[in-house]
């Protein structure tokens, strides 16, 4: 179906439409052998709140946006390659039905779809895309997605040392690395994760150990493979010491992780056909 759409009129038509709804604010959409196979409206947690998201499915991009007019304005484009993307099913919630997570090495978020069918048939589409596109690449499989983010209402206090209030002067904050909500002092460290920013992040002083500590290894096990090995020589007898930096692991601390804080009702478009 996608290779018969490809070069077809209507398929042109849709996604100048695409572009047309973003405006100047988007990037162009429309490439050779591109296809737009559907849309429609998800909700989308966000920091704040759930809020609803225009989604396009391409054959080799998914395209979301922020709703100004429906079918007619749209903003704050976001394009994700779909050879990055994972998806995970999540279980209802008292406030969130039908919901998965979109996974990729620079984001994750959840997503809820009006209905089972519905989710459903996003499912389907997604995976036969991205199962189409590591055939033709021959890529792996994302292995390293970022964190989704905690929604401030989650919690009022801070999920690492658990005793700081948020209030309107104690701000809430997110570490890059695990996604918690963490408080001004437990959250001071910056790191850099070229995987995400090219400047350093914000993250928690759990994660900054952790990621102090993975660095280090690293660094010594590139030492060891550029450090040339010494001649034998008579009487020589290389040290047997070595160096090691003792230090005590500290315990995260545990968070429920299926509380969820909105509802979805949001209405369709149905895939094309």
């Amino acid at each position: 179906m996608m290779d018969h759409l490809a070069n077809t009129e209507i398929n042109s038509q849709r996604i100048a439409a695409v572009e047309n709804c973003f405006g100047a604010s988007g990037q162009p959409l429309a490439l050779p052998g591109r296809v737009l196979l559907g849309e429609g409206i998800l909700t989308k947690e966000c920091r704040k709140k759930p809020k609803p998201r225009i989604f396009f499915l391409f054959n080799d991009i998914l395209v979301y946006g922020s709703i100004i007019l429906n079918k007619r304005k749209y903003n704050s484009q976001h394009i994700i390659p779909l050879e990055d993307v994972t998806l995970e099913m999540l279980p209802d919630t008292l406030q969130m039905k039908n919901r998965w997570m979109i996974k990729t090495s620079k984001k994750s978020f959840v997503v809820s779809a009006a209905s089972l069918t519905e989710r459903k048939e996003w499912i389907s589409h997604l995976e036969e895309c991205i199962k189409h596109l590591l055939s033709k690449t021959g890529r792996q499989p994302c292995r390293e997605p970022a964190a989704p983010w905690i929604p401030d209402k989650a919690t009022d206090i801070c999920m690492r040392c658990t005793h700081t209030k948020f209030s309107t002067l104690t701000r809430r904050h997110h570490c890059r690395k695990c996604g918690f909500v963490v408080c001004a002092d437990c959250s001071r460290q910056r790191f850099l994760m070229p995987r995400l920013s090219p400047k350093p992040l914000r993250v928690c002083n759990l994660c900054y150990r952790q990621l102090l500590a993975e660095k280090k290894k690293e660094a010594e096990a590139d030492r060891r493979q550029t450090e040339p090995i010494p001649s034998a020589m008579q009487g020589y007898e290389p040290s047997s010491g070595d160096d090691s930096d003792k230090s005590d692991d500290e315990k995260a601390e545990q968070w429920p992780a299926d509380t969820e804080f909105y509802t979805s009702q949001v209405s369709w478009s149905s895939f094309h056909s």
